[in-house]
């Protein structure tokens, strides 16, 4: 017989990125008491990973817990990028409710709406919470009405759109019921969850039931387990039984070693939980996502949504540059791969798989940003490699036509920019669906866009609305081929010979384009130190020194000025190569190279090609 843990809550925060979710939860951690009062806590204190931290974004889902008046509220802060949407997508299994954060600026934005949709197909009840309404342009109540709009598109039901709205200052950490009430702290947001968020039900006296939602790792203990306890209590030492939806072959008999509650930001050892409670366990090392652990004679799986496809690939190379092996601290094949196969521990969303050759490793994930993540760890963590363009992953139909992925781009730029825009896009194949007015007069843009029109957009698009526009997307599925483009109009400055470079090699090259490195740098033939103004190509001496006579010229005592070069970022350096370059990562330097570094070869493939 079902029955409600009326002590427990489950819920998720659910936003677009930079709505504000972290810092909510920071907040409900300090009012619940799980910080002392003198405790010095840093800000966003969910975001653990340096990465997350240094771009303020969250990237892997957090499990925390709080406590209310007796009751346990079990909180699940989660990632907004588009690119880290299946994590979003798992943890909404284990929870009865989410917490929806709008701006009370921006209001309802693209992943608003995918975040939300997941959310209702769940049957999950929602809270909406309007945040940051101190910032001076606020204005809950057109936002509110762009909320309930959604609901409506999204065919909510007639509870979902019954739902609690809330105006908070996650920063400021106060709630309020109605705009006219005095802020004091987050109570009102406290009772909300114990009145609207049900309490989890289950079988308190059925088999255990265990959905693993998502994995940790840990370099001592292995594989984590993270899930809710649909059914039973599950114990120390318990024998069960390890299933999954998608492979009815799995079937495995395990014991679980280690059984962990989840307390404000640490991970508590307990004895058993029963029904309704998050847990992880450690122990299993074959333990995967949408796992169940079943106990009793007839163990049954739980359903689980398949996790989304990659969109996007690159190959991971091991570095063969003449600067190899200067930098990093492993650099052989061996290193690189054990590296990708350990991170398919904890990222899902992943895939890597073995090429013809064992130099080279062929990555899957959700973007850009996903895998540029996974690269800008990797250096961190003393890894040398290089790396291709990202490119597009193509599916082709029962009739062999060649389909790709497409997205919708939601653009909003200042008026004067938009026809730049639009020009711009529709040359990488981009369609125009909609256009509307703001009220601060911006103009919002919304395209349906192949995937491999957005790769290397990004800097463009910042220079073209001098750094004021927004670019949102989300991913809409597969649809037939739109046609060849070009992605680069301007052609690379490369450098023909090994060695340092010299200011006066370098102030003759800087006329013929942007250069991307300084005097006194180690540089190699064939790698990249700039982009040429034109289309074309060219190889240039960077190494040249003035040839000294014994006369003395009346400009010779002229110093020769360098504009400063333009040092790209990891992403920027992504954007910037083309199909055949390549990306030399190291934990110092980002060089970019031809794959063929001897000229004449390179002639002859050019050659080949045309």
């Amino acid at each position: 017989m079902k029955t409600r843990r009326e002590d427990v809550r489950n819920v998720a925060i659910i936003a677009h990125v930079d709505h504000g979710k972290t810092t909510l939860v920071d907040q409900l951690l300090r009012q619940s008491g799980v910080f002392r009062e003198n405790q010095e806590v840093q800000e966003r204190v969910m975001d653990s990973n340096d990465i997350e931290r240094e771009r303020g974004i969250t990237i892997l889902s957090k499990n925390t817990a709080v406590h209310y008046k007796g009751v346990k509220i079990n909180i699940i802060d989660t990632p907004g990028h588009a690119d880290f949407g299946g994590e979003v997508e798992r943890v909404l299994k284990m929870v009865d409710g989410v917490i929806l954060l709008v701006d009370a600026f921006e209001g309802a934005m693209p992943q608003t709406k995918f975040v939300l949709k997941k959310a209702l197909e769940l049957d999950l009840h929602v809270i909406v919470c309007i945040n940051k309404i101190d910032r001076p342009e606020a204005r809950p109540d057109e936002v509110i009405d762009e909320v309930l709009e959604l609901l409506m598109d999204l065919e909510a039901s007639d509870e979902q759109l019954d739902c609690p709205f809330l105006y908070a200052s996650a920063k400021a950490g106060h709630a309020v019921l109605d705009l006219k009430d005095s802020p004091e702290n987050m109570e009102p947001l406290f009772e909300t969850i114990l009145k609207y968020i049900p309490a989890p039900e289950g079988d308190l006296d059925a088999d255990t039931q265990v959905l693993i939602s998502t994995i940790d790792y840990n370099e001592y203990v292995g594989r984590i387990g993270v899930g809710k306890v649909e059914n039973g209590t599950i114990r120390i030492n318990q024998e069960l039984t390890l299933l999954n939806h998608h492979d009815p072959d799995k079937h495995q008999k395990v014991k679980i070693s280690k059984l962990y509650e989840f307390d404000g930001l640490n991970k508590i050892e307990v004895k058993e939980a029963s029904v309704g409670s998050i847990v992880a366990i450690s122990g299993i090392a074959q333990i995967h996502i949408g796992d169940t652990l079943c106990g009793g004679d007839h163990p049954e799986s739980i359903p689980f949504q398949k996790i989304s496809e990659p969109t996007i690939a690159m190959n991971f190379l091991v570095n063969d540059s003449p600067l190899a092996g200067q930098e990093g601290k492993y650099i052989t094949s061996r290193h690189l791969r054990d590296r990708l196969y350990r991170e398919l521990n904890t990222d899902v969303s992943l895939r890597v798989e073995d090429t013809e050759t064992t130099e080279c490793f062929k990555v899957s994930g959700r973007g850009e940003l996903h895998l540029s993540v996974l690269i800008e760890n990797m250096r961190r963590e003393g890894y040398e490699f290089a790396v291709s363009k990202p490119e597009v992953l193509y599916k082709f139909d029962e009739r062999d036509k060649k389909l790709e992925p497409m997205e919708i781009a939601y653009v909003d730029v200042p008026e004067e920019f938009s026809g730049t825009i639009i020009q711009k896009l529709s040359e990488r194949k981009g369609e125009l669906q909609g256009m509307s007015t703001a009220s601060d007069g911006s103009v919002r843009l919304e395209f349906s866009i192949p995937s491999r029109g957005l790769i290397g957009f990004r800097g463009e698009f910042l220079t073209s609305t001098k750094g004021s526009g927004i670019l949102n997307t989300i991913f809409d599925g597969y649809a037939p081929y739109k046609g060849d483009f070009q992605y680069r109009k301007q052609g690379s400055l490369i450098a023909f010979e090994n060695g340092e470079s010299v200011t006066y090699g370098l102030f003759s090259a800087q006329e013929r384009g942007t250069l991307f490195i300084g005097p006194g740098e180690k540089v190699y033939s064939g790698m990249v130190i700039g982009q040429n103004g034109k289309a074309e190509d060219i190889e240039l001496n960077v190494c040249k020194t003035k040839h000294l006579t014994n006369t003395r010229s009346s400009s010779a005592d002229e110093a020769l000025k360098l504009v400063p070069p333009k040092i790209l970022s990891l992403e920027q350096a992504l954007e910037f190569i083309d199909q055949d370059e390549l990306l030399e990562v190291t934990p110092k330097s980002l060089r970019i190279r031809k794959r063929i570094l001897d000229p004449r070869e390179r002639k002859r493939a050019a050659f080949r090609k045309s």
